[in-house]
């Protein structure tokens, strides 16, 4: 016998006429209803009380606990309850020896049913109540996708960021009022969608055209493949001291990363493409730099926030860091590794490209003063370069390649000695 007081039901736009006999009777036999305005109409015939879900979401699940300790309570859901749903949360709040959750078909499997089109490999993302920033990346090199939207990220936003990215090689399914009456759906062009209006409850997939690719960009990309300001080509991390500092700073997903300096966004660009999940800070002074960092991130498809401001400005509004790449400090190195001592996060790295001895000295001292542990790599290589008919070397700048690690361990410690 199911002892459990808190059931989750998935509905779909059918309402009640589509729910199995299970979670009808479940319904049926509760005290309590909650659920969204539109879901509690489907049930206008309902016995019990009626209660409209609303936040904040941590008030909600105390009521729905203390309600559960008197009454068989359910709690209607769209879909499946666990996928990207409520039932999720009260199951981790309230325990699954309280919740029994009772799935329905999700608009996403609806959706794909719909299309005619298998979805196993499919990526799911959610941009309800979620900002844009980011989509690029996540949807980069990938052949299926489904997104649930909202009332400000739809179906014809969406189209017109693809667009912004050059993700020409999507056609778009957009499914509206799925299961329900006014059910309508159809494949369309990005272009298509962006001139149209959908219904509000839309779910949109993407399916990459078979006569179409996405690039593929590999790690330490050419330097000449990155916008970047003439005729002073310098200004760029080189890419043999690119990939190192990417080393150097051990970036996870989910990390946040600081790209100080960014001028051409080249590391920043190459962390993200490199690192699922990664949130990149980048900040440059030259307005001119910031519009080929802009002209990257179109052209690689690396969405992240970038700001013209002279670091430590600007910082206050990036979230504290978990990596923290100095290309350049604009003379004021000293405070600014101390600030940004001050903001990292525990277990926190930094790596600064130090191409004067004097730069090498001031990022070695103010971090080892900082409690740091330290080391240095001088990076210096050479690139091939035709001579009439024969071959030779050409050296480039030599750069060192300064690391601080916040947790100083032993086998750090015997390094820096």
């Amino acid at each position: 016998m199911n002892d459990k007081r808190v059931f989750v039901v998935g509905v779909g736009d059918g309402g009640a006429s589509d729910l199995g006999a299970q979670a009808s009777a479940r319904i049926e036999a509760s005290a309590i209803l909650y659920g969204g305005e539109r879901q509690l109409d489907f049930f206008p015939d309902y016995q019990g009380e009626k209660r409209v879900i609303k936040p904040p979401l941590k008030a909600l699940v105390e009521e729905i606990r203390t309600d559960a300790q008197r009454a068989d309570v359910v709690v209607l859901a769209s879909g499946d309850p666990l996928y990207f749903g409520i039932g999720s949360t009260l199951v981790q709040q309230l325990g699954a020896d309280w919740v029994d959750v009772l799935p329905h078909v999700s608009s996403i499997q609806l959706a794909f049913a719909r299309a005619g089109e298998s979805w196993q490999d499919a990526r799911v993302v959610s941009l309800h109540g979620r900002p844009l920033q980011g989509l690029a990346q996540r949807l980069h090199g990938v052949k299926t996708a489904a997104l649930f939207t909202d009332g400000v990220n739809t179906p014809s936003v969406i189209a017109a960021y693809l667009l912004q990215y050059g993700m020409t090689e999507y056609e778009v399914f957009v499914a509206e009022h799925l299961g329900s009456a006014e059910e309508k759906t159809g494949w369309y062009t990005l272009g298509n969608v962006v001139e149209r209006e959908f219904a509000a409850l839309n779910v949109v997939l993407l399916k990459r055209r078979a006569d179409a690719a996405a690039p593929v960009y590999t790690l330490g990309m050419d330097d000449g493949a990155f916008a970047q300001r003439k005729p002073d080509r310098g200004l760029i991390t080189k890419r043999e001291v690119r990939v190192l500092s990417l080393s150097e700073l051990a970036l996870r997903p989910g990390d946040v990363l600081w790209d100080i300096g960014a001028c051409t966004g080249s590391v920043a660009i190459e962390a993200l493409l490199a690192t699922p999940g990664l949130r990149v800070f980048a900040i440059e002074k030259n307005a001119e730099d910031l519009e080929n960092l802009r002209e990257n991130q179109v052209k690689f498809r690396a969405d992240f926030v970038a700001v013209c401001a002279r670091a430590p400005d600007g910082l206050d509004a990036f979230p504290d860091p978990d990596a923290v790449f100095i290309g350049g400090s604009g003379g004021e190195l000293p405070e600014l590794l101390r600030h940004c001592a001050g903001r990292l996060r525990e277990q926190g790295r930094i790596v600064v490209n130090a191409a004067t001895i004097e730069t090498l000295y001031h990022s070695y001292q103010t971090l080892r003063e900082l409690g740091f542990s330290v080391s240095v790599t001088l990076v210096q290589t050479a690139r091939s370069k035709p001579i009439l008919n024969l071959t030779r070397l050409e050296g480039m700048n030599p750069v060192y390649l300064v690391t601080a690690r916040r947790n100083q361990t032993e086998e750090d410690s015997a390094h820096d000695q």
